[in-house]
């Protein structure tokens, strides 16, 4: 597939273009994801050329990487990994995060994906979360599949050897200035997972499961170094190499409707896209919050296809 585009010959419906050729259809359904490509900050752009600069796409282990130190730059769920990883192949690691969301891998014996879905936190619907827009943008959870199932969090990557800074705000020559209001995001992050294990005690008491699970718990809060650095000198030799790990984003360049807003996000309401017969699955909570996991996309499926065969039943009916 190369591009799909109005249908302007028949008036309605689609032109899919492939590399066998056209397939004209009355309905689409965009399922291509939202991780295309990786999102890099404006202030990139004035990293001094000497430093190389990475993407997780570019990523191919630590043992590829430039000698010397590394800047990690985000907090999520890759930012954590990739900085633990690096750390433990021996190479001096500074991680740089903003806003974070902090989960433990396992709660109560449980792993904590099994606790989101059992307690119908993922089940939450588009239409019931009052600020849709920055759930849609919510970072990723620090989480990692490991066979120990261990937490992955600025504890872990403290621990580790890691260095932790807040976020890299800007790059005046050779120095790279960092945000100080990182103990009030980690204060925050800490908040929001603490009220959410309270979530999960509170659906384990009104279903009886409290018996079948361990005792309530609270996690860690997050340490911090007394004085986190804001400046890094990129000429000193201190870091040779930045992996900008903040962040992914949808690609439509192929995408020849007008259905895509200036900062690039498929303008849509709940998979129902801004253009007739247009239909979009798998982006971050299209109908409800796990809707970029696996197991998500069945519901949202079952919705958005009974609004399309709707869709379908209708055109039929005008068109007779």
């Amino acid at each position: 597939m190369t591009s799909v585009r109005p249908d302007d010959g028949a008036g309605t419906g689609y032109v899919v273009e492939t590399d066998r050729g056209p397939i004209r259809a009355r309905t689409v359904v965009l399922a291509s994801g939202a991780c295309n490509r990786p999102r890099v900050p404006a202030v990139a752009e004035a990293v001094p050329g000497h430093i190389t600069q990475l993407t997780p796409f570019d990523y191919r282990g630590a043992d590829a990487l430039p000698e010397g130190g590394v800047l990690v730059v985000g907090g999520s769920a890759t930012g954590a990994q990739l900085a633990l990883e690096i750390r433990r192949s021996g190479r001096p690691v500074v991680l740089a995060t903003g806003e974070h969301v902090r989960l433990p891998r396992t709660y109560r014996g449980r792993d904590v994906l099994w606790w989101m879905d059992a307690s119908g936190v993922w089940d939450q619907r588009h239409d019931e979360i009052p600020d849709l827009t920055r759930a849609r943008r919510l970072a990723s959870p620090q989480l990692a599949g490991t066979p120990d199932r261990t937490s992955v969090d600025l504890n872990t990557l403290g621990d580790a050897g890691v260095e932790v800074t807040g976020r890299a705000a800007s790059v005046r020559g050779e120095q790279m200035l960092f945000s100080g209001g990182l103990r009030n995001v980690v204060s925050l992050a800490d908040l929001k997972a603490q009220r959410l294990l309270r979530t999960f005690d509170e659906w384990a008491t009104r279903s009886g499961t409290d018996a079948d699970v361990a005792a309530p718990e609270d996690i860690e809060p997050t340490r911090l170094p007394a004085a986190p650095r804001l400046t890094l000198d990129l000429g000193s030799g201190e870091i040779r190499t930045i992996v900008w790990a903040t962040g992914f984003r949808p690609d439509y360049s192929w995408l020849d409707v007008p259905v895509v807003d200036g900062k690039g996000e498929l303008r849509h309401d709940g998979g129902v896209v801004d253009s007739p017969g247009l239909y979009a699955l798998g982006l971050p909570v299209l109908r409800r919050r796990k809707s970029t996991y696996i197991h998500g996309i069945t519901d949202d499926a079952r919705e958005v296809i009974d609004h399309l065969v709707g869709f379908l039943a209708g055109s039929r009916a005008r068109a007779s």
